[in-house]
């Protein structure tokens, strides 16, 4: 078990590291080209190039069952689950299989918008709440996985 981080824009990466080290788990964080990364020493800091979805390839193909990705991004949350793995957003949500299809669909017509010249609302700032949520909820998923 490890935990994967599409690091671009994530801001829990000082949790993510926290909850790593107390539970002694290897943290990955993975960034385009185009973000600098600055981690401790001991986690690994992948950078990859800065195609459109390069760094949730990168994420993905370094996934596996009982792995738990910190992501934003649906779709990749979407791969994540059907590799048997874990996904949970940077607010604290745990991703699950009974509502990604509607979550998957608010992307869809999101992206439809903007393409049609649209706009749409940008996530809300992230506030104290929503990493104390992360926090639980991480620590929640590494220890019920700790236990299987």
């Amino acid at each position: 078990m490890k935990i994967l981080v599409d690091a671009d824009a994530c801001p829990t990466k000082e949790e993510i590291i926290e909850i790593a080290k107390k539970y002694n788990l290897k943290a990955v964080f993975i960034s385009s080209f185009a973000h600098i990364i600055t981690v401790p020493e001991e986690y690994e800091v992948i950078t990859v190039g800065n195609d459109k979805e390069e760094t949730d390839f990168a994420v993905i193909n370094r996934t596996g069952a009982r792995d738990i990705v910190v992501t934003q991004d649906y779709g990749l949350a979407a791969m994540v689950l059907a590799k048997k793995g874990y996904a949970i957003s940077p607010r604290g949500q745990i991703y699950k299989e009974s509502t990604m299809d509607s979550l998957l669909t608010q992307r869809h017509l999101g992206q439809k918008i903007r393409r049609a010249g649209g706009r749409t609302k940008g996530p809300k700032a992230l506030k104290k709440e929503d990493k104390e949520r992360f926090i639980i909820n991480l620590e929640k998923l590494v220890r019920a996985l700790i236990a299987m």
